[in-house]
């Protein structure tokens, strides 16, 4: 029996022990979460100013130099190419033969056609002279003059296609491609040749939405080509796309004149826009911006706290972005820390 009360003693001493121990480890604990709570009530960031600066204003946008015209040379009648009359790297002209397809069956229908002419012709006169006296009705009259025009007709149509016996190009330039040779047989529509013309080249950029609208048709631009360093050619803005692709960028072609035709299609180009300009303008640095530059937000450090700022970017200069609206210079912006920010939390500024 005394050893039973023994041992209850000693468990209710045990379980006392542990309560004490458990009780004084809590105070500790809440304690230590005190003094942190103490500690972390400011967020500590980084900051800088926003200031007027003076920025290079040029902008440059690459590109693929394409050729002026390109236009494929087809065969426009059916039969065997007879002559090929230009070979591949000849200047041609606007009108010129290229090759010679054979026309003996042409030739035919040609011939065909203005006997059943002549034929009609002379069958129309007759029956107007025999109307004169009654000879024939008036119904057999406008037959007659409806057989006198199809045969006319026909007799052009054969014409026409007599004289498309020769493939002919519609604008001067070089040939690119021979695509025929003496013998070949050619459908309408067949590929012959390749015509691209050089004389100038347009180079096609994309430049985005807050450099286009410093951009006019007739703007003279400078344009270097990646093969020659040391050259500068002068073209002048032919197309600005009136909408923008998905990345907002809008497509801007620009003609540059080919003296020699010493560039080529093909080669890459850089288009230099705005010069040796400059501007004066409000910018801050681009790590003062909330995930992308496009989502327009900034934390601003004013009286201690945080608070969150919608603003316009405008241009990109290199680490610095240009604020059109919803700063002032002088304005204090958090540059780090941003991502345990909310509007108006409390901020401590640290070097």
């Amino acid at each position: 029996m005394k050893r039973a009360i023994i041992t209850v003693i000693i468990i209710a001493a045990a379980i006392g022990g542990i309560f004490f121990i458990l009780k004084k480890n809590k105070a500790k604990n809440d304690a230590v979460t005190q003094e942190a709570s103490k500690t972390n009530a400011y967020v500590a960031v980084r900051v800088d100013t926003a200031q007027n600066a003076t920025v290079d204003a040029s902008y440059v946008a690459n590109g693929t130099f394409e050729p002026k015209q390109e236009v494929i040379v087809a065969a426009e009648t059916a039969g065997r190419v007879v002559r090929v009359l230009v070979d591949e790297g000849s200047y041609v002209s606007a009108g010129q033969t290229l090759a010679v397809v054979e026309g003996d069956k042409l030739n035919v229908n040609v011939a065909n056609a203005q006997a059943n002419y002549d034929n009609a012709l002379q069958n129309l006169q007759r029956f107007e002279s025999a109307f004169k006296t009654g000879g024939v009705t008036q119904q057999q009259l406008d037959q007659a003059r409806l057989s006198f025009e199809n045969a006319k007709n026909n007799l052009r149509s054969a014409k026409l296609t007599a004289g498309d016996v020769t493939i002919k190009t519609s604008v001067a330039g070089i040939v690119n491609s021979r695509k025929i040779e003496p013998g070949s047989y050619v459908n309408p529509g067949t590929a012959a040749f390749e015509i691209v013309n050089v004389s100038s080249l347009k180079l096609r950029v994309n430049v985005d939405e807050k450099n286009v609208a410093t951009l006019a048709v007739g703007q003279p631009v400078n344009v270097t080509a990646s093969v020659y360093n040391d050259k500068t050619y002068t073209g002048r803005i032919t197309f600005i796309a009136p909408k923008s692709d998905g990345s907002l960028n809008f497509p801007v072609e620009i003609e540059v004149p080919n003296k020699g035709n010493e560039l080529r299609a093909g080669m890459y180009g850089t288009a230099h826009f705005g010069g040796n300009s400059t501007a004066n303008v409000l910018v801050v640095p681009r790590a003062a911006f909330v995930g992308s530059v496009s989502d327009n937000t900034i934390f601003v450090a004013k009286d201690g706290k945080a608070v969150e700022t919608k603003v316009v970017s405008g241009r990109s200069f290199g680490d610095k972005i240009e604020i059109v609206s919803g700063l002032n210079a002088g304005d204090v912006v958090i540059i780090s820390g941003q991502i345990n920010l909310l509007n108006g939390t409390a901020i401590e500024i640290i070097k």
